[in-house]
């Protein structure tokens, strides 16, 4: 009857038993060791990639900030471009403004002379004339010849008299 308690330990268990052990054994020795490696070369794998993978994101981040760098240093170079020209625009106007009002100003003086040449043109002939007619009235008037120094200052008293005239003319 003992023999059919099945809880006490009999032949095929202690058989069991060493199989089970050789098994692990073997299992320790040839199975979990490549098991082990692979799975700590995968590991590793992973924690490359996820280094990778900050290192990527760290670039990144660098790439936009050195992309913000240049489009920031981009667009202050565009404000001083359009500063400068906005400058050398304004400078133009300026110089073509100085140039117009210096032609105006030579025209406008040129104008000037050539009314002064006109008008003391219209002199010289008006005094001219007048003392031809001065000469011409006196002699009617006094009915006698004046001799040439006095036709010569009362021609010089008519002129002086003239370019007075002239003088409050053009100051006017």
């Amino acid at each position: 009857m003992i023999a059919s308690i099945f809880l006490l330990p009999n032949g095929t268990f202690f058989i069991e038993l060493v199989t089970v052990v050789v098994i692990l054994l073997l299992m320790t020795k040839y199975i979990l060791p490549p098991l082990n490696k692979a799975l700590e070369s995968r590991q590793e794998k992973i924690r490359e990639s996820l280094a990778a993978a900050d290192a990527a994101k760290a670039e990144a981040a660098a790439a936009g900030d050195e992309r913000a760098a240049l489009l920031t240093a981009a667009r202050d170079q565009a404000r001083e471009i359009v500063a400068a020209a906005q400058s050398t625009s304004d400078q133009v106007r300026a110089e073509a403004a100085g140039r117009g009002q210096a032609e105006y100003d030579r025209i406008l003086a040129n104008a000037n002379a050539e009314v002064d040449t006109a008008r003391q043109r219209a002199i010289d002939e008006a005094s001219a004339r007048i003392g031809e007619v001065v000469f011409d009235l006196v002699n009617q008037i006094v009915g006698r010849e004046v001799d040439e120094s006095s036709h010569q200052d009362l021609v010089r008293e008519a002129v002086a008299a003239l370019n007075v005239e002239a003088a409050r003319g053009s100051s006017n």
